[in-house]
């Protein structure tokens, strides 16, 4: 099927954009706020994920409150300082208040957001399938980055997001049967279960979290049994590579610990866009088979 960039895509992207802001909200204060939830709980200390100035956390965080702010000085964000991408344009991506660097990556997660859903809208137009995919690219695209920065992957996102694949599948839509969706869950919880108990077994660590599973099952529930393989071939190697790289460039965590999630919702989306044989093809062809 061939693109179609018409003015429902390029509205789509302006709408992506808008999503975007709202997710790096998201990808910053849901990890603060279970870690408030777990401290409350008598579970763990909520410290860890303090803001990056040492600020404390407000005693109540939800995603509506207190306002956006820095969480360099606190100050407040004025509402012609949180237009996506303009602003950060505008204000030569430092704070208005206290001038200090506003990382790139809000505005890289405002484009991607638009792009995705400007993708999405061209490839199968302005319809509920169109739509499904946009928010489930979203939902990926929060998990991968809020796994990259906690090694955490939410319960409250990744079992919606199970749960919605298999309803897509049951209401027809998307391309998937419902038996092949729930195949699919039940293959990708279970494969990557078995892996982490014979690692354990085998070598008395934890290879990966439970999250983990719940991810790859929801990638089941949405893409099909079809894609389980492809999908964790293609995110095992690039796993991989950036694993080795990133030992090169001491660039490794303490623990030598990568997030698998950002690879998991990579994977996923290469699978669906591309369909599972032709990544297959492409990761063969890569590694010279």
């Amino acid at each position: 099927m061939a693109l179609h960039f018409g003015t429902e895509a390029w509205l789509a992207a302006l709408f992506g954009l808008v999503i975007g802001s709202f997710l790096n909200v998201v990808i910053w204060r849901l990890p603060r706020m279970l870690e408030l939830q777990w401290a409350a709980e008598g579970a763990q200390a909520a410290d860890a994920l303090a803001a990056p100035s040492g600020l404390p956390l407000p005693a109540r965080l939800s995603l509506s409150t207190p306002g956006s702010h820095c969480p360099h000085c606190g100050h407040g964000i004025r509402w012609r300082h949180n237009i996506p991408v303009l602003s950060y344009l505008a204000l030569r991506g430092r704070c208005a208040d206290c001038h200090a660097g506003i990382s790139l990556r809000y505005p890289l997660v405002e484009l991607a957001t638009a792009a995705w859903f400007a993708f999405c809208i061209a490839y199968w137009g302005a319809s509920p399938m169109a739509l499904a995919y946009c928010a489930w690219g979203a939902t990926l695209l929060t998990l991968a980055l809020i796994d990259w920065d906690t090694t955490l992957l939410p319960d409250c996102l990744t079992l919606p997001l199970l749960g919605a694949g298999l309803l897509a599948s049951a209401l027809h839509g998307i391309p998937v049967s419902l038996a092949d969706a729930a195949w699919g869950a039940a293959g990708g919880y279970l494969s990557l279960w078995l892996v982490y108990w014979v690692f354990k077994l085998a070598t008395g660590k934890e290879g990966m979290g439970y999250g983990d599973f719940k991810l790859f099952a929801a990638l089941g529930a949405w893409l099909g049994w079809q894609a389980l393989v492809p999908t964790i071939l293609i995110a095992s190697v690039f796993g991989l590579i950036a694993g080795l790289v990133m030992q090169i460039t001491s660039g490794l965590r303490e623990g030598g610990y990568i997030p698998f999630g950002p690879f998991l919702a990579g994977a996923g989306c290469a699978a669906l866009v591309w369909g599972p044989d032709r990544v297959l093809d492409s990761l063969f062809a890569f590694a010279g088979m």
